[in-house]
């Protein structure tokens, strides 16, 4: 599969807007905020560093199935620190074979040790549909003669 692009468009067609919450909000404070922006995932970020990740999966692991409440849970006590990173000029390819294998959903994206977004799996996949309708489009273009000389 050879699907043209790199992170650093697909964060140049999206909002700006990056949701995070503090490692010491509780977790029903994060899990309503994912709810209220629909998303999967916050990052977790303490004075202006991202320190972490909290997901639905994270909840669900590390608070519902423990027995534990998410009103007295923190958020540093579930989220992922052990983060893995993309930079804006990685392929679309490259980092959805690397979600894939390390089954993750959500990717930050760092450049010189600042945060310039976040991807997520379901990001990657809207780019190579639209990689592979624009190829299908112009093949059938140069098919029925339609295609510039």
């Amino acid at each position: 599969m050879d699907v043209c692009g790199t992170i650093e468009v697909i964060l140049g067609q999206k909002p700006r807007a990056v949701w995070s919450v503090s490692p010491e909000a509780t977790v029903y404070e994060a899990i309503a905020m994912m709810a209220e922006k629909n998303v999967g995932a916050l990052l977790v970020m303490e004075e202006g560093k991202l320190v972490g990740i909290v997901s639905e999966r994270d909840y669900s692991r590390k608070v519902m199935l423990k027995g534990k409440t998410s009103r007295n849970s923190h958020v540093h006590e579930i989220m992922t620190t052990e983060l893995t990173t993309a930079h804006p000029r990685e392929t679309v390819e490259d980092c959805l074979r690397f979600m894939t294998e390390k089954r993750i959903r959500h990717l930050p994206v760092v450049a010189d040790g600042e945060l310039r977004g976040v991807i997520s799996i379901g990001d990657l996949v809207k780019q190579v549909i639209s990689a592979q309708s624009a190829t299908l489009d112009q093949l059938k273009d140069y098919i029925a003669g339609g295609y510039p000389s």
